[in-house]
């Protein structure tokens, strides 16, 4: 994610937030915890890659967020892999 990517506004989280909605518990958590430690410093890159990861069905973004899986083909860019590392870290 680059240094210079804007801060995200409060409507465009408010939506962010609103399309992070899960249907599995345990991807639920990973996201309220991710949100509880960095909502107030988002950027729009990180969002854009929350919005990637959001299109993956629950189980496989389950996988993703506990490894066993890592993102491939056009999902594994830079930005994803970031916000990834740090959603895997809200955990410990």
């Amino acid at each position: 994610m680059t240094p210079t990517s804007p801060l995200l506004g409060e409507r465009e989280l408010s939506k962010l937030k609103w399309r992070c909605r899960r249907g599995l518990l345990e991807n639920d958590l990973f996201i309220e915890r991710f949100f509880k430690q960095y909502e107030a410093a988002l950027t729009v890159d990180q969002a854009q890659a929350m919005t990637d990861l959001m299109d993956l069905s629950d189980n496989d973004l389950l996988d993703l967020l506990l490894g066993r899986k890592e993102p491939e083909g056009a999902l594994a860019t830079a930005d994803v892999l970031a916000l990834l590392k740090q959603m895997r870290a809200t955990t410990h």
